[in-house]
């Protein structure tokens, strides 16, 4: 019987600022000096927020917490796409996204030091809780998405995991539903290369993990996750086209966790100094830094007055948490039953 081919897909890639700093003009979005700066700045506000939280949690005044260090790009240049009214499905290493976004910078602190005032979004903010269990806010992203579709809503919505994520199940059943649908919802999975502490060639087969949302109807694309450029052009196009109703897109960032999984984790017991290492010259400040000095947007006192700057927030931010005063215990049964029991009611008497 002859065979012919009935489907095929191309997987397409962007890059835009190479590790030098220097830049594919033809392919630059259009920003301004003052953008580029700030993108910059806070670039060095998300590592140095990224520094405070392990010094703190090797204090003991943090809980465990996930290292951002490496991917600050995949994230600082999704979320300067992202409009006010869109929603955000985070996981639990975005942290470059809520800085982003403006999130007060002290509830980040609160949540990680245990406390869960701090994962409130403010009322100006469409961003749902830090989401520890991997790749279960996909399907959520999906319903979104799908009650925007049927509100008419011109917005788009966003769901961040990592490469680990595209293994489980609530990634196939979310980019499904998206598929069929043509959701207004953008995927961003930083592939940081270690599902925890298994290899990405351990875990799946595809030569990328962009074609995998070709199974479901729609693009997916992959760019550099440490290109600052080249991440906010891809994810501004698929948002915009999420917006207009033109259906979802799956965003691949190949970044590196430069860190360990998180500080209870020991990342020397499964990859070698020598990777580690070849991933350093990719750092995301040092390309963008590179590219500024190259255009004359960066001095030696221009890096102080970052610097100095992002340091002196975050201390402010950390001492701001630390003086709050903790949670009321009866909070637990106000914030979590809608109808107390008898029992339920003398309990909260008794406190």
């Amino acid at each position: 019987m002859p065979e012919k081919v009935i489907g095929s897909f191309q997987v397409k890639r962007l890059d835009i600022l190479d590790e030098k700093g220097n830049a594919d003009i033809s392919l630059m979005p259009s920003l301004s000096e003052a953008y580029i700066r700030r993108m910059y700045e806070l670039l060095v506000l998300s590592r140095t927020f990224d520094g405070f939280a392990l010094n703190l949690q090797r204090e003991g005044r943090l809980g465990t917490y996930a290292s951002i260090a490496g991917q600050e790009a995949s994230q600082v240049g999704t979320a300067f796409a992202l409009e006010k009214t869109d929603w955000i499905f985070p996981s639990f290493r975005e942290m470059g996204v809520y800085l982003t976004m403006g999130y007060p910078m002290h509830m980040l602190f609160q949540y990680w030091a245990g406390d869960e005032r701090g994962i409130r979004s403010p009322d100006d903010l469409n961003m749902f809780p830090i989401c520890i269990p991997v790749g279960t806010q996909i399907p959520h992203a999906a319903g979104a998405a799908l009650a925007a579709q049927y509100r008419k809503d011109r917005i788009a919505v966003v769901a961040y995991f990592g490469d680990g994520g595209t293994s489980k199940g609530d990634f196939h059943e979310g980019f499904n539903i998206a598929g069929v649908g043509k959701l207004p919802v953008v995927f961003i999975c930083q592939n940081n290369q270690w599902a925890i502490s298994v290899p990405r060639e351990k875990q799946t087969a595809s030569k990328t993990l962009a074609q995998k949302a070709f199974a479901y109807g729609f693009e997916g694309i992959q760019v550099d996750g440490n290109d600052i450029f080249a991440v906010y052009k891809v994810a501004a196009d698929a948002l915009k086209q999420a917006r207009e109703g033109g259906g979802p897109t799956f965003i691949e960032c190949l970044t590196y966790r430069m860190s360990d999984h998180t500080t209870a984790d020991d990342a020397t017991r499964y990859r070698t100094k020598e990777e580690v290492e070849a991933w350093k010259p990719k750092d995301p400040l040092l390309r963008l830094k590179l590219f500024m000095e190259k255009n004359r947007l960066w001095t030696e006192e221009y890096q102080k007055h970052v610097e100095e700057e992002s340091k002196e927030t975050v201390s402010a931010a950390v001492k701001r948490a630390e003086a709050m005063e903790p949670p009321e215990p009866a909070d637990m049964f106000t914030y979590t039953y809608e109808t107390l029991t008898v029992r339920q009611k003398k309990q909260r008497e008794d406190l």
